[in-house]
């Protein structure tokens, strides 16, 4: 799919692809889960894949991709720019995820589509999105230990969850993206929860695309 520089063609990209997104129970358990979060330098957009086996969490393989920045920065429309590249990441893994974890929001959003909805809806797979800030809604503090929860809603229907990851830390926003529902992405995050806030999927894309980021910005550094 060609993605446009313009704001109202992506508006109306975005509007066109909400009603195939499928609020589902999640059909089988997944065997491979792949996390993407994506860096910046000043022209480019970089974004890393990483596949884990799941439940046990191996790592099994990681992938990057650089594109050219093509859209300006929007807030609710960050699709149009990091997308383009997190989809080449998740392409060039040689084996295909079961289910994708973004670093971004799911139907948690203005229009009900994030990041997390709309790359979910693009390839056909299920997808998560796994915030750690709030884009819509309001909702009650959960409680401090591990597996609190607490419903975000927004325009009154519930359109995520905020979990305690981790003891006596910031909670993250848990949104279903596609093919999958509310529960079932809970359930996902929390078993992809490890020692830190973010799944480990997705805190290692968030550690690749910075290392790539570092060492592209290192080398074109004028000697």
């Amino acid at each position: 799919m060609k993605y446009p520089a313009d704001y109202k063609k992506a508006r109306k990209i975005q509007t066109s692809l909400r009603p195939k997104l499928k609020i589902v129970p999640l059909k089988k358990p997944p065997c491979l889960i792949a996390g993407i979060d994506a860096a910046f330098t000043d022209k480019k957009v970089i974004a890393a894949a990483c596949l884990y086996t799941f439940p046990e969490l191996v790592p099994l393989e990681d992938a990057f991709a650089a594109e050219n920045i093509s859209f300006p920065y929007i807030p609710g429309l960050l699709s149009f720019r990091e997308g383009p590249a997190m989809i080449r990441a998740i392409e060039k893994l040689t084996t295909k995820p079961d289910l994708l974890l973004c670093d971004g929001q799911g139907i948690a959003h203005p229009e009900g589509i994030g990041i997390a909805s709309h790359i979910g809806v693009l390839l056909n797979m299920p997808s998560i999105g796994c915030a750690k800030s709030r884009l819509v809604g309001d909702y009650e503090e959960p409680g401090k230990e591990k597996g609190s929860s607490a419903v975000l809603a927004y325009k009154n229907k519930i359109v995520g969850t905020v979990l305690r990851t981790r003891a006596n830390v910031k909670p993250v926003f848990v949104s279903p993206g596609h093919l999958i529902d509310r529960k079932g992405a809970v359930s996902i995050i929390l078993q992809c929860a490890g020692k830190y806030r973010l799944p480990e999927p997705i805190r290692s894309a968030d550690a690749l695309s910075k290392r790539v980021k570092k060492k592209a910005i290192i080398e074109v550094r004028p000697r």
